[in-house]
């Protein structure tokens, strides 16, 4: 495997990326997440401001973060992003095997930096489904998803133009 360098992935223009917004719930949260094709798979790098802060020092910053099957950010007051679908699992794995399972964000004062490499999809694989930030830590075991809680934030993956 050829090596590379992260510094010049992430200063180069990502492949595909999505402009996260929170539900009406959560209007304040705002980001993106980029998707950089790299040697070895693709290097994801995820922005996000505003998240709920909970309060005291022994609170669980931790927040699931997933790829989602469905194409839009749109569904109604019981869940938000309905539409969004269930993560992400063409080969119909238990969870969290998924190929939609990403690690979760750490919640530092409302905001959350994350920068991972991942084998499990491509660029033009994921291209079109979207992005859910969940309001609690995947627990890695519950089925079918991680007992993560609600969805509070969405965002589409789209093709940038190189």
């Amino acid at each position: 495997m050829e090596n590379f360098d992260i510094i010049s992935a992430l200063r180069n223009k990502p492949d595909a990326e999505a402009c996260i917004c929170g539900s009406d719930k959560y209007p304040r949260i705002k980001g993106k997440v980029m998707f950089h094709r790299v040697c070895g798979g693709v290097l994801v790098h995820a922005e996000i401001d505003c998240l709920p802060q909970k309060c005291g020092s022994c609170t669980n910053p931790f927040l699931g973060f997933h790829i989602h099957s469905g194409t839009e950010c749109k569904g109604d007051k019981s869940d938000p992003f309905a539409k969004a679908d269930g993560h992400y699992n063409p080969d119909n794995c238990q969870h969290p095997c998924h190929a939609g399972d990403m690690p979760p964000l750490f919640n530092a004062e409302g905001k959350a930096v994350l920068v991972f490499l991942t084998d499990k999809f491509n660029v033009a694989e994921i291209s079109g489904k979207t992005v859910i930030i969940h309001s609690m830590p995947d627990d890695f075991t519950t089925q079918p998803s991680g007992n993560a809680g609600e969805k509070i934030a969405c965002g589409v993956i789209k093709p940038v133009c190189r």
